[in-house]
């Protein structure tokens, strides 16, 4: 009798020891999180899971793909590659057919501040236009594969004319303003030559700094530049014959120039790095967040872009024709 009751009290404590570590473990797991968030929300987490910095020299890859818009993140993540010093090189990976003109401007900028500290190259996939290829002459090295599509440097402001539409079902709108130009165009109403002329001015303005930026970064004269600016876009191939780019290839081209032009030491790996997003700040949450958006057809990053073109902002932007 007295066995089996020792054999029930055994039981008996098994069970109050694994619920016992049961509780240890959940403490210790709501103590990791609480930890982890406040690091997350500054971004400082992702440190954690990347080798230390400061151990080993790479070179960092950066990715710009997608429609362009104003991106303090990516800005960010250009400033501080540029003051780690084990990041020996930074290669920019774009395939982007552009996007508004201020984000282009902005991320241009922010590449020429990095290629003033570290060598910078841009390795270009499918496509690097408008802004797109503003961003890639930020760099001091442009390379494309030959099938690549480079250029369409210019830019495009378009507007709504709506005006038809809403007659036709009956609706007008009306308003009242303290100048003649103010608000246009409007999608309520065809626009007046007087406002076509001002955003004519707009743009043609915004063409000029494009076309400067071209000839002060590629090896080309300002009459030249002014001859493949007619928004034309050209393969890798003729982009090379028309130095828009400087050679053919991929990442191993991209290698030996910043192993053999810019002396970076040979056989360094090439780390992916990433702008902090939300999501607490790690990149997984960034791209389960997309893959969620993307199972229902819905890419954050391509919604937050077309936007910028309905509001009606500015866009250095290359479409391909329909049908392709």
């Amino acid at each position: 009798m007295s066995n089996a009751q020792e054999l029930i009290d055994r039981r008996r404590l098994r069970r109050k020891l694994g619920r016992w570590r049961v509780a240890a473990i959940l403490c210790l797991a709501a103590a990791v999180v609480a930890l982890a968030l406040p690091l997350a929300r500054t971004g400082r987490l992702d440190g954690l899971f990347r080798r230390d910095a400061g151990a080993i020299q790479t070179i960092a890859r950066v990715s710009v793909e997608g429609i362009i818009t104003e991106d303090d993140d990516l800005i960010e993540l250009l400033g501080d590659l540029g003051e780690e010093k084990n990041t020996r090189a930074v290669i920019l990976k774009i395939d982007s057919p552009g996007g508004t003109t201020v984000g282009g401007e902005a991320i241009y900028e922010a590449v020429r501040r990095l290629a003033e500290k570290k060598p910078v190259a841009a390795e270009v996939g499918t496509l690097a236009a408008s802004a797109g290829y503003l961003i890639a002459s930020g760099s001091d090295h442009i390379v494309a594969r030959q099938t690549s599509i480079v250029g369409s440097i210019g830019t495009i402001f378009q507007y709504v004319d709506a005006s038809q539409l809403l007659g036709n079902v009956g609706v007008s709108v009306n308003a009242i303003k303290s100048s003649p130009l103010k608000a246009e165009p409007s999608p309520f109403a065809p626009a007046p030559e007087e406002a076509k002329a001002m955003i004519q001015r707009m743009v043609l303005d915004s063409y000029e700094w494009f076309v400067g930026i071209v000839a002060n970064r590629r090896p080309i004269d300002l009459a030249e530049v002014r001859r493949l600016a007619d928004g034309s876009v050209f393969t890798g191939r003729q982009a090379l014959q028309n130095r828009l780019v400087d050679a053919i290839g991929g990442e191993d081209e991209t290698r030996r120039w910043l192993e053999g032009d810019r002396q970076v030491p040979k056989g360094l790996e090439i780390v992916e790095r990433e702008p902090k997003r939300e999501g607490y700040g790690l990149p997984f949450f960034a791209r389960a967040k997309s893959a969620l958006f993307g199972a229902f057809g819905l890419d954050p990053k391509t919604v937050v872009g077309t936007g910028a073109s309905v509001s009606g902002g500015m866009m250095s932007l290359w479409r391909p024709p329909a049908g392709l």
